[in-house]
């Protein structure tokens, strides 16, 4: 069968309707079939979208910049789903340069086809640190130093959920006259945990990420010390529930074209909604993480020196590729102010880096 069967059958069986964050789990991760378990290309100008590590190596290196702070105490890294593995090879190029290496680099990858990927990026690329690299396919235990997640949390399947006759119901998903369609739930689900105003008009529909939250736990039980590096496209609870954005913020992406459309070309399209870092940031504190920081990305890459690259850099071609580069990673118009990164803390003293020139914590507690 193909995922479309598969998912229609998983319908039927369940009196023909699914919560839609079951349906959006299936058409990304299905094994074999999903989006990110199919093998189709995924990532850079020939795939669907290209993700900031792709658009510059610079990405890479400032993270690395802030990891090798980090690494002064704890001497580990972990990064989740780290996608064709462009950015692990910029970290750990750049740490290796700088002799600060770290005792091990995890990566907890679920796709077999992505994890072959990254293996033969690796191997290609810098095969002196092989080595050093560990693939998980659960959390570690009792984990010291730093966890990376870059364009994570979009793609956790997100419930949708519909404001009718005063209350938020439940968006799933059903077949009718043979097609897929939205449909809804009769029984209210728990939305104690989210603070979603009461002002907003019958009929708007938005998301919410319950199992963003339970992530957010689980990275806590996992580590003993360190530090947590979240970078999304995002907003605060205010923005990401404003009354003009009366249909959410489900996107799907096919050959770099965005569309509003789940349904079509199931398996072969990406379907992501923007990150709450509202109520990420109320997650952390309950599971009992410090907050350290919440900034754009641009003001995160600047913090981080990212325009000292071009006064280092000899080769004026690669320059200005570079300074091309740096446009594109932190202008409002590209990367610059829709990516946010939000920082989080367990046993770890010391004020980062990366917020020397903004902190918009404010925002979002």
């Amino acid at each position: 069968m193909n995922l479309d069967e598969i998912i229609r059958n998983k319908i039927t069986e369940n009196n023909n309707f699914i919560g839609f964050d079951e349906f959006m789990s299936m058409a990304l991760y299905h094994p074999g079939k999903g989006y990110y378990s199919n093998g189709s290309k995924k990532f850079g100008r020939d795939g669907d979208f290209i993700t900031a590590p792709e658009t510059s190596d610079l990405f890479g290196f400032c993270i690395a910049k802030q990891c090798k702070q980090i690494l002064d105490s704890f001497p580990y890294i972990l990064e989740f789903g780290a996608g064709n593995g462009t950015l692990a090879c910029q970290i750990l190029f750049y740490l290796a340069k700088h002799n600060q290496l770290p005792k091990y680099y995890y990566i907890v990858e679920l796709s077999a086809d992505l994890k072959d990927r990254q293996r033969k990026l690796i191997e290609k690329v810098l095969p002196e640190v092989l080595d050093r690299i560990i693939w998980l396919n659960e959390l570690p235990n009792e984990f010291e130093g730093v966890v990376i997640a870059n364009e994570v949390i979009d793609a956790i399947p997100a419930k949708r959920i519909k404001k009718m006759g005063g209350k938020f119901h439940e968006q799933g998903v059903c077949i009718k006259d043979d097609s897929l369609e939205y449909a809804f739930s009769s029984l209210n689900i728990n939305l104690d945990d989210y603070s979603i105003p009461d002002s907003l008009e019958e009929g708007y529909t938005t998301e919410v990420n319950i199992q963003a939250r339970g992530w957010i736990h689980s990275v806590y039980s996992m580590m003993k010390r360190g530090v947590v590096l979240i970078i999304d496209y995002g907003m605060d609870r205010d923005t990401f529930y404003h009354p003009q954005r009366v249909e959410g913020t489900l996107r799907c992406y096919s050959q770099h074209k965005a569309s509003e459309n789940p349904f079509e070309n199931i398996g072969m399209q990406d379907i992501t909604t923007s990150v709450n870092f509202s109520d990420l940031a109320d997650a952390s504190k309950e599971a009992g993480f410090n907050i350290e920081g919440y900034c754009t990305q641009a003001m995160f890459l600047i913090s981080l020196g990212i325009q000292e690259f071009l006064s280092e850099e000899k080769d004026s071609d690669q320059k200005i590729s570079y300074a091309q580069e740096i446009k594109q990673l932190i202008l409002p118009s590209t990367m610059g102010e829709s990516f946010k990164v939000l920082a989080l803390k367990k046993d770890f003293h010391g004020a980062l880096v990366c917020f020397k020139e903004q902190n918009l914590i404010d925002k979002i507690l």
